[in-house]
């Protein structure tokens, strides 16, 4: 049974940087498209970045240039690093993964069929 915990959330003035881990337990996170989406309070899910399988990697335009998603392989976790933060980035952040294993694309529309249980970031001064 595939378990994701997410980590590293936290309160940061604008202009700073966190960096968000998903862990995983029971089985190999390389093999899964993983997924970061955020929900801000009144506003719908979004999907921030993915990197599928083969490395390919995939991000929100409101992101590009900021976050950068990649895998520890070692530690089955895969991390999402978030810089120059902005106030309207605030939100529940959540990891995701993929049903199907070995999936080489990702897109925010995938069945994404687990999930954690989100971890809040907040950008204010």
């Amino acid at each position: 049974q595939l378990q994701l915990v997410e980590s590293g959330g936290g309160l940061v003035q604008p202009g700073g940087s966190l960096r968000l881990s998903c862990a995983a337990s029971g089985v190999t996170l390389n093999r899964y498209i993983i997924g970061w989406f955020r929900q801000a309070p009144g506003k719908e899910r979004e999907g921030v970045s993915c990197i599928s399988s083969s490395g390919d990697k995939n991000y929100a335009d409101s992101v590009k240039g900021r976050f950068t998603i990649s895998r520890d392989n070692a530690k089955n976790t895969v991390h999402l690093q978030m810089t120059r933060l902005k106030p309207e980035d605030t939100a529940v952040y959540f990891c995701a993964a993929d049903r199907d294993p070995y999936m080489p694309i990702c897109t925010f529309l995938r069945s994404y069929d687990h999930w954690g249980q989100g971890t809040q970031v907040t950008v204010s001064s």
